[in-house]
């Protein structure tokens, strides 16, 4: 099912269009930051057209996204649906895994429970599940704080799989000297239910998928906690995230605990928050990797970016300076992938075409 919010097909007629610039073209009328309505599907809609953008530009968009595997996609203008495409048999209440683009719940809903002094960041992991939740010895476990989590610091090796029994998180550096991605971030949903005496889903449920209008579940597949969502869901997560924590004028989450989160967590990865990741830093990390690579994450994309990013190419791109929230879901666009692929790139090389003229 395929619903592109066009007035008109009226990419057919745009080739005649007069002389391009490079320059991104603002909404010609400034609007307010809209929210859907937590119950019901009435989502407000703006077109392409009333964005001055490059209509004839989207069918290449579409085709890429198309033959990239791709089962669903939206983009955001402040909060409203610009375009909202659902392809290869998926449809809007087809529900989809986020992979690891869901980290980005966990951290949030570390961020509530802080709120609400459950937590603290740098509370030992110990402190809430005792000693021997690893291999290391107390004195190298007592170091290991909730923040390491979040930022990926823990010190903890990351070549033996997904698997956080004790017998799999064994030392290899001090917590705070070594990022390394790793699943071992899912220790935080096990903090939260011990502070709060609460059911991780229940907890999540009550504090922030029903309070923003979101659906989905978490489910365990293998040692991975996984969520799964339509793709309106997501957006309205993203659309939470360009608003900081802030959902119609009630505050999810903290705003300078979410200003954090999507700030440079550490000095290893410039290109990491709090399970976030970043746009326009110098260098970057990737995951199974100790090489720090030089320049932005996504070099196409807008430096003031920040997303989440799962295996095979789930995504939310929120970019501030632009008002836009951008959803993918599907299958890998080409190899599967941890987090990052080429298809980012390229990806924003199209998206780009249409929202510049």
């Amino acid at each position: 099912m395929k619903k592109i919010l066009l007035l008109i097909p009226l990419f057919l007629l745009w080739n005649c269009s007069s002389d391009h610039s490079d320059a991104p073209i603002d909404n010609p009328e400034e609007e307010t930051m809209y929210f859907p309505p937590v119950n019901g599907t009435t989502w407000e809609t703006t077109t392409p057209s009333d964005l001055n953008w490059n209509e004839n530009n989207i069918p290449e968009l579409l085709n890429y996204l198309n033959i990239k595997n791709t089962k669903s996609f939206m983009i955001l203008y402040n909060g409203r649906i610009v375009m909202e495409e659902y392809l290869n048999g998926h449809t809007d209440t087809s529900l989809w895994y986020w992979a690891s683009a869901g980290k980005t719940l966990t951290a949030t809903i570390f961020g509530i429970a802080k709120d609400e002094n459950y937590v603290t960041l740098n509370g030992k992991v110990s402190d809430y599940l005792g000693t021997g939740w690893t291999t290391e010895t107390v004195a190298q476990e007592n170091l290991i704080t909730c923040k390491h989590l979040l930022t990926m610091t823990s010190g903890l090796g990351d070549s033996l799989g997904d698997d956080v029994s004790p017998a799999n998180l064994h030392y290899i550096a001090d917590a705070g000297t070594r990022w390394a991605y790793h699943n071992v971030y899912v220790k935080l949903q096990d903090v939260v239910e011990q502070a709060t005496g609460q059911n991780w889903s229940t907890y999540f449920n009550t504090k922030l998928r029903d309070k923003i209008g979101m659906n989905g579940f978490w489910t365990q597949i293998g040692s991975n906690s996984v969520f799964y969502s339509n793709t309106r869901s997501m957006a309205r997560f993203g659309l939470l995230a360009l608003n900081q924590g802030n959902w119609d004028g009630i505050q999810i989450v903290n705003s300078d605990y979410f200003n954090q989160a999507t700030s440079t967590s550490q000095n290893i990865n410039l290109a990491y928050g709090y399970l976030w990741w970043l746009n326009g830093k110098s260098s970057y990390h990737l995951p199974q990797s100790q090489y720090e690579f030089q320049g932005s994450l996504i070099p196409s994309a807008p430096d003031d970016m920040y997303c989440a990013l799962g295996k095979d190419d789930q995504k939310i791109y929120v970019i501030p300076s632009k008002k836009l929230v951008i959803i993918r879901m599907g299958d890998a666009a080409d190899g599967s992938n941890f987090a990052l692929s080429d298809f980012d790139d390229v990806l924003w090389q199209k998206i780009n075409a249409v929202i510049t003229n």
